[in-house]
């Protein structure tokens, strides 16, 4: 039987590499949403046969499954015209159809094919105690600790820079300061003021 791996992954590839460009070029927001839903699936299946299941399913699940769908459902609620949005459907089904078709044909060329055997890093068949996901935290942890260090002060900064640009104050915003609410009195809100009686001017 011949094996099919190298040409499977590269149509992998070029599925992968031409989704990317259609995010880019694609003028549609729905357009380019769904092909980069096609993108993380292609890059999810690329995982599967490298078999790096638990990053492939992450990918699928974090990305595609939650990420992905936010983005598409924001986009698409950005037009809260009921009668475009029921005419849009059919005016973004055909490449939806298209996309769906290709992850599933993917699904099936990973999932049910025998061309993809279990094996380990130097090449020989895997033990059944094999797991990729302890391996990938052995190599995260022991070979490319520094990168992966690096790569978490960089989104430690980039969390700490985006919620200092949040919260900084500017002269023309209103807010409110929750520790002087709490600190209020009623004497400094209410002040009681005696007027005297009116007279009867008969």
């Amino acid at each position: 039987m011949t094996d099919l791996t190298p040409l499977v992954f590269s149509a992998f590839g070029l599925v992968l590499l031409a989704s990317a460009v259609g995010v880019i070029v694609a003028r549609n927001p729905v357009h380019a949403v769904l092909f980069l839903v096609l993108a993380f699936f292609t890059g999810a299946g690329l995982w599967m046969m490298l078999e790096a299941e638990f990053l492939a399913i992450t990918l699928v699940l974090v990305y595609v499954g939650a990420v992905m769908v936010l983005f598409l459902f924001v986009v698409m609620m950005l037009n809260v015209d009921l009668d475009r949005l029921r005419e849009g459907f059919w005016k973004y089904f055909p490449v939806g159809a298209v996309v769906a078709l290709i992850m599933v044909v993917e699904m099936v060329l990973v999932v049910s094919s025998r061309q993809f055997s279990t094996l380990g890093l130097d090449g020989l068949p895997a033990p059944a105690s094999y797991s990729n996901t302890r391996e990938l935290g052995l190599q995260l942890y022991t070979n490319y600790v520094y990168p992966f260090e690096l790569a978490a002060v960089i989104l430690l900064v980039a969390i700490v820079a985006a919620i200092a640009l949040t919260l900084r104050k500017r002269k023309d915003s209103r807010y409110v300061d929750p520790s002087a609410q709490v600190r209020v009195k009623a004497a400094d809100r209410i002040r009681v003021v005696s007027m005297p009686a009116e007279k009867d001017p008969s």
